[in-house]
């Protein structure tokens, strides 16, 4: 059977050309920066971003982690959405590594607004109360449908950051996917944070790899981290050769799948089994399903038809396009879609 497989934008298999510059690395032992392919990689990411420097990590989860332990002591508390990535989906990391709580605020497809911010930091002067010590924002945030930060507004949280003496993370696992939506500069909008966590193992199509931005105090900090958390790699350039590629092949590219998540909300739209869509800003589309059947029972049905996707709440389904979901997997969609009563 064919197979359209809408799970997640981490299941992109390498490119033929990705294969190949993976196979042509030239590597060394990066424990001890030696590895001429990644200290490439990280140049390249630092520059593209206007940071001083950038650290090559294996995962997201490890990247935000790394960042979170580095910013933060015991007992500090840290400002995120209620549906943040480093809440929902990184095992209590914050709390196990780092000895952190989270303080989660509900705000709309889980983008903060400055005044998020300043109604939610304790008062340094009451001692049963946490230190507030970090703002972390996602974008595209994925639980949100893979909505998108303005520039605007990220400047206005900077600012209630440098108010109250906050540190300013970003979980940016997809940020190329929010950087082709809104155009922004990548200098521009990467210089009100502190660190970037970004993934080139999502939409960039890499097998593997995610990169930590930041200054050089911070990155030579998150190198530490990042051994005693058990991720420092040897002759790992073969994996940086693939995110160098990514770099120079698959970031225009990301429009198409933001083209075909539109398609995806328009054909289910009027299906008489979908309740509603949300609009895709990027490369995500959320959709909820009628009360007669669960959404882990439509995933069942979706299954049988060769589109795989995730249930994403009781009555909500996830399908997330990438790299592997041309027109035709697009065009399967469609007539499975139709099969269904």
């Amino acid at each position: 059977m064919t197979i359209a497989d809408l799970r997640s934008d981490t299941l992109t298999r390498p490119t033929t050309g990705m294969r190949a510059a993976m196979a042509a690395a030239e590597v060394g032992d990066d424990v001890f920066g030696e590895d001429p392919t990644i200290n490439a990689l990280e140049a390249r990411c630092a520059g593209m971003f206007g940071k001083e420097a950038a650290l090559f990590v294996p995962s997201g989860t490890m990247g935000n982690q790394i960042a979170i332990a580095v910013h933060t002591r015991p007992g500090d508390e840290i400002i995120c959405a209620d549906i943040s990535h480093i809440y929902l989906y990184e095992g209590g990391g914050a709390a196990r590594h780092s000895g952190c709580s989270l303080r989660l605020v509900q705000a709309a497809r889980g983008i903060l607004q400055a005044g998020d911010i300043d109604a939610n930091i304790n008062s340094r002067s009451d001692d049963h109360l946490p230190f507030t010590r970090l703002v972390s924002l996602e974008d595209t945030c994925n639980k949100g449908g893979g909505t998108c930060y303005t520039l605007a507004g990220i400047r206005a949280i900077r600012e209630s950051c440098d108010r109250h003496g906050l540190t300013l993370h970003l979980d940016g696992a997809r940020i190329f996917n929010a950087l082709v939506h809104t155009g922004h500069d990548p200098v521009a909008y990467a210089a009100p944070f502190d660190s970037i966590n970004f993934c080139l193992s999502k939409g960039l199509g890499a097998p593997v790899g995610s990169m930590l931005l930041g200054s050089r105090e911070f990155i030579r900090s998150a190198h530490r981290v990042r051994k005693a958390f058990g991720g420092g790699m040897r002759q790992a350039g073969i994996l940086a050769a693939a995110g160098l590629y990514a770099l120079d092949h698959h970031i225009a590219r990301l429009s198409e799948d933001h083209r075909r998540a539109r398609q995806l909300a328009d054909m289910l739209s009027p299906l008489p089994w979908v309740s509603s869509v949300v609009a895709p800003e990027t490369n995500i589309v959320i959709f909820e399903v009628t009360p007669e059947k669960s959404a882990r029972e439509r995933v069942s049905q979706l299954a049988e038809q060769g589109i795989l996707c995730f249930p994403f709440g009781p009555q909500k389904i996830r399908f997330v396009t990438h790299l592997d979901i041309g027109d035709a997997q697009i065009a399967l969609v469609e007539a499975g879609l139709k099969k269904i009563a």
